[in-house]
């Protein structure tokens, strides 16, 4: 099992303090920071500083790194238009030596687009929008050099594109789809995904959600893809410690212990296990007091040399 430190700066993060996080991740050991791609804060609480965009902060992690893995969970496909993004994307993994990793979804928060001006089309067309993005951005990295690539579809035409710059990595960074949809999903995974993604969701209902996409990789006649859960964790090496971190984000220990990653380290653990278990290979933590560096010292020693 392979952990991913997850931030959500949308809830008050300046890039100073992505930087901090992302490099304790790396000093420690874990294998990826990834952050989301949100504009607005979600509920209540204090929105300053403000947003910062998802991959104008990777380019700039990229060259303050050296090891780690970096990416979204995930970029939203209302907010940029697929060439553009296909160029930024490609720009960071060289930037970064090839470490970027592309975790893409429809977009869902209607309220980030109105505060910003971004169109938000039905959940329909989004979806339908989202497919000809990914067949665009895989297309524009994976077209051979020296040869153009073209697309038309219902939303994009792409005419003649030279298709460049091609990211570091051959034939193109991972590309991770996420989300428990019962169709759709299963079939774009099994279509264009490296990694198959569910967050925030119980053991269970997380089991169900990769025997669908198993199912799909079948029916589309290819491998398994890697299988990711995302889980917001809490640990405390005791629980007056774990009281004072689960306090620190807003919520209550009992309910992150049913819902998430919670507890001693011990539990933790043992609840980490289940998951590997299930066939999740990567668990992003979702690191919500970007502040607590002692947090991620504590999972780096009791944690993660175990799972």
């Amino acid at each position: 099992m392979r952990l991913r430190i997850f931030t959500e700066p949308q809830y008050g993060a300046s890039y100073e303090d992505q930087l901090h996080v992302a490099q304790a991740a790396e000093r420690l050991g874990f294998d990826a920071f990834f952050r989301s791609d949100h504009y607005l804060t979600m509920g209540e609480g204090n929105p300053e500083p403000g947003p910062t965009d998802s991959w104008v902060t990777l380019a700039a992690l990229a060259r303050e790194t050296r090891t780690i893995r970096l990416g979204t969970l995930v970029t939203a496909a209302t907010f940029r238009l697929p060439g553009p993004l296909a160029i930024s994307v490609a720009q960071v993994d060289q930037m970064s030596g090839g470490r970027i990793e592309f975790g893409f979804g429809t977009g869902w928060f209607d309220a980030e687009h109105k505060a910003y001006g971004i169109p938000f089309p039905p959940l329909g067309e989004r979806f339908a929008r989202f497919e000809e993005q990914l067949e665009i951005i895989t297309g524009l990295w994976t077209a051979a050099p020296g040869e153009t690539f073209s697309f038309e579809g219902a939303y994009y035409r792409v005419a003649d594109s030279p298709a460049l710059p091609k990211p570091a990595q051959s034939p193109r960074p991972p590309v991770i789809i996420g989300g428990t949809g019962a169709k759709r999903t299963p079939r774009l995974a099994a279509r264009f995904a490296d990694e198959y993604n569910v967050p925030f969701h119980g053991l269970e209902a997380t089991i169900a959600a990769y025997g669908r996409v198993r199912e799909a990789c079948e029916a589309a006649g290819r491998g398994p893809v890697v299988l990711s859960a995302a889980q917001t964790v809490c640990v405390g090496a005791d629980e007056a410690e774990l009281s004072r971190r689960a306090a620190a984000i807003g919520r209550e220990v009992a309910e992150l212990r049913a819902n998430g990653l919670a507890g001693t380290p011990e539990e933790v653990t043992d609840k980490i296990g289940r998951f590997g278990k299930a066939g999740c290979e990567r668990m992003y933590l979702q690191v919500l007091d970007m502040s607590d560096l002692d947090h991620l010292e504590l999972i780096a020693a009791e944690v993660m040399p175990h799972v």
